[in-house]
């Protein structure tokens, strides 16, 4: 499937990389679905990522250094070149697979 930009204000604030907003107005939702969204290049450094749905999601050159990610599922996303030090990642996840992501971009898959 294709990455896509979707029309919703969490997403869009995310996308104009407005994250203390979007940290502040998420406590209001349930649940975040951003499937096989496009994040490229974006600076999401601070992003409170607990339980949004990431699968499919493309990171390529995204700054994510220091987000945990622990609780979000990024199954089948893309980390290409991006920057992620200091980020927690869900226990499923292998680090052979996040390291194979960013280095070769390819998608990521749980244990």
């Amino acid at each position: 499937m294709a990455v896509k930009i979707i029309d919703n204000p969490f997403y869009q604030m995310l996308r104009n990389e407005q994250v203390a907003q979007f940290n502040e107005q998420r406590a209001s939702v349930d649940t975040l679905d951003f499937s096989n969204c496009d994040f490229r290049g974006l600076d999401l450094r601070g992003l409170n990522a607990d339980g949004i749905n990431f699968s499919g999601a493309y990171f390529r050159g995204a700054d994510l250094r220091g987000i945990d990610f622990a609780q979000a599922n990024l199954r089948g996303a893309s980390l290409a070149s991006a920057q992620v030090s200091g980020c927690y990642f869900p226990a499923q996840l292998n680090p052979n697979e996040i390291e194979l992501s960013i280095s070769r971009g390819t998608r990521m898959r749980y244990q």
